[in-house]
């Protein structure tokens, strides 16, 4: 028997239905505006508040406000009220027109908008337009890069190593491997001007190549401890070197995962006979395109961004020093990266980026 105080009766009609819908789908539309809207769709469809509040992540309290005030006011009630102060002088067409330029075309000559070049083209000022881009979130500036696995075999091998990350097996350890290759030893074509009371340290923009080496690490992903090694080259010739150096870091008796990319180094006959020699070995390749869910890349994230991008080093035997002097400070401190993401939340927020790059039409 449904006890508490009943839910208010919500009945939309098609024109209400639709208007609502579209305030959802359309990119325009203000994030809250449009949250408001899915509330109201979802407590039209009969679910329970509880129900309602889940699926939007938001509270109770929240769903049942805007369920009430749209029954008392219809959609008028889910627009953000007149605040005081001075009346407006843009109107509300106005700033829909310059959110759907701003989302839907480009300037004739530049790849996206300014926030002046939208100015001349609407008729308002720069600073309103910048205005109006904050309040919307809009930054057409700005560019991300992104990348989807195309693996057939990516939801197995996510589950497979994200299980590997959350329960690893009795006895066994888990070694993340990769290589950074083609690091390259730079020194500044003049000297570094040190950092002072005022101003930050300045470098010449343009620099002196001085060679190239590769760092090999495999990383424990219990204790956060790598062990490393550096080659000039990286063919399989190196990868099996390497193999040699994590087998006798190894301690005896344990099984052994290793985590491995699609690098073509890592399928050759010489690596797959080492491999047969060692039945205690099992090899976990990542989807393609996924390097991030290797660990090992947070360590040569720290790498780069504490010892190679700023480092100075006039040969390639002196960047190799820095980099194995690193790796030493590193061990005696390392601590493992924990994994905190499900396989099934992570294939859940692909499929939600996997929707939302589909509903662009790009």
């Amino acid at each position: 028997m449904r006890t508490g105080r009943p839910m208010t009766e919500l009945v939309l009609s098609a024109e209400e239905r639709a208007t609502l819908e579209r305030w959802v789908r359309r990119r325009s539309s203000a994030q809250a505006l449009a949250l408001r809207a899915g509330i109201v769709l979802d407590c039209a469809r009969g679910l329970a508040n509880t129900v309602v509040a889940r699926r939007r992540q938001v509270s109770k309290q929240m769903v049942g406000k805007w369920r009430s005030r749209f029954v008392r006011q219809r959609a008028a009630g889910l627009l953000d009220e007149p605040r005081c102060g001075a009346p407006r002088s843009v109107e509300d067409a106005q700033i829909e027109a310059v959110i759907v330029r701003t989302l839907e075309s480009v300037p004739r000559d530049a790849t996206h908008w300014s926030t002046r070049s939208m100015a001349q083209d609407s008729g308002l000022s720069h600073m309103t337009i910048q205005r109006i881009w904050k309040a919307f979130g809009l930054e057409p500036h700005r560019s991300e890069t992104f990348k989807l696995s195309s693996d057939p075999q990516f939801v197995e091998k996510v589950r497979d190593i994200v299980g590997l990350y959350l329960h690893p097996p009795e006895r066994a350890m888990v070694l993340c491997l990769d290589e950074k290759t083609q690091i390259q030893a730079l020194d500044r074509s003049q000297p570094v001007l040190p950092m002072r009371p005022g101003q930050a340290e300045r470098r010449s923009h343009d620099y002196l190549r001085h060679g190239t080496t590769s760092r090999f690490a495999a990383l424990d992903a219990k204790t956060g401890k790598v062990v490393g090694g550096l080659h000039r080259r990286h063919r399989s010739v190196e990868f099996r070197k390497f193999l040699d150096r994590v087998d006798a870091a190894v301690p005896a008796g344990l099984e052994v995962h290793l985590i491995l990319d699609n690098y073509s180094t890592h399928k050759t006959a010489l690596i797959r006979q080492w491999l047969a020699k060692r039945p205690h070995y099992h090899v976990h390749f990542t989807p393609t395109g996924a390097s991030w869910i290797n660990l090992v890349e947070r360590f040569f994230a720290l790498l780069t961004e504490k010892q190679i991008r700023r480092g100075i080093h006039r040969s390639t035997r002196e960047l190799e020093q820095a980099v194995r002097h690193y790796l030493e400070a590193y061990n005696e401190t390392a601590k493992p990266f924990v994994w905190t993401k499900t396989a099934d939340q992570i294939l859940a927020s692909v499929a939600r980026f996997c929707q939302r790059t589909s509903v662009t039409g790009h």
